[in-house]
C-alpha cells in the first residue's frame, strides 16, 4: 500500500491490502469493499435512526422506492432487489406504513400481489435529509480509505467521480 493509499487518521492498513496473503486478488478486493461498506453502514445506521427514525433496512427500502415511479413496486420486486426474505420485508413495510412513509395496495387482477409506494411525507423527509445522509456517507468513505482507493471506487461508481473530494 503506497503512502497516498494509506487510510487517513493514522488508522492501520487493512492486512488484506498487502497482497502477500493466501487470498487471490479478487477475494482481497471483495473483502476491502465489504470493509468500506461496513464502515459506511455503521455510521449511516445512527444518522438514519436519528434523522428519519427508521432502521437501516427500512431506510434501504425507502431509498429503493424513491428511485422508482410514484406507483411503487410489488413487494416481490422489493424483496428481490434488496435480497431480503419476503417475511422480513412484510414486517419492515408494516413498520414504514405505520409511520406514514409507505402505502400498500392490492394489485388489480392479482389477489396475492401487493404494490408498495412512498408517501409524500416520505418523499419530503428524504428530500430534507438527503444532503446530511450523503455527507455521512462521504465522510465515512473519506475516513476509511485513502485518495487512491477513493479514485478506484469512483471508477466503479461513476456518479461518485463528480463529487468533490
Amino acid at each position: 500500500m503506497s503512502a497516498s493509499d494509506a487510510p487517513p487518521s493514522g488508522r492501520p492498513a487493512c492486512p488484506l491490502a498487502s497482497g502477500d496473503g493466501l487470498l487471490p486478488d479478487e477475494l482481497r478486493a471483495w473483502m476491502l469493499l465489504l470493509a468500506a461498506t461496513g464502515a459506511v453502514e455503521q455510521r449511516l445506521r445512527s444518522t438514519v435512526k436519528e434523522t428519519l427514525d427508521v432502521s437501516h433496512d427500512e431506510f434501504l427500502i425507502l431509498c429503493l422506492l424513491a428511485e422508482r415511479p410514484r406507483d411503487g413496486l410489488r413487494m416481490t420486486q422489493v424483496a428481490d432487489l434488496l435480497g431480503r426474505p419476503k417475511t422480513r420485508l412484510t414486517y419492515q413495510i408494516a413498520c414504514l406504513q405505520r409511520a406514514g412513509l409507505v402505502t400498500r395496495r392490492s394489485v388489480c387482477g392479482d389477489k396475492r400481489g401487493v404494490q408498495v409506494a412512498l408517501t409524500d411525507k416520505a418523499r419530503d423527509l428524504l428530500r430534507e435529509t438527503s444532503a446530511l445522509l450523503a455527507g455521512t456517507v462521504r465522510q465515512a468513505l473519506a475516513d476509511s480509505m485513502g485518495p487512491e482507493q477513493r479514485a478506484a471506487m469512483c471508477a466503479l461508481v461513476p456518479e461518485l467521480a463528480d463529487e468533490p473530494h
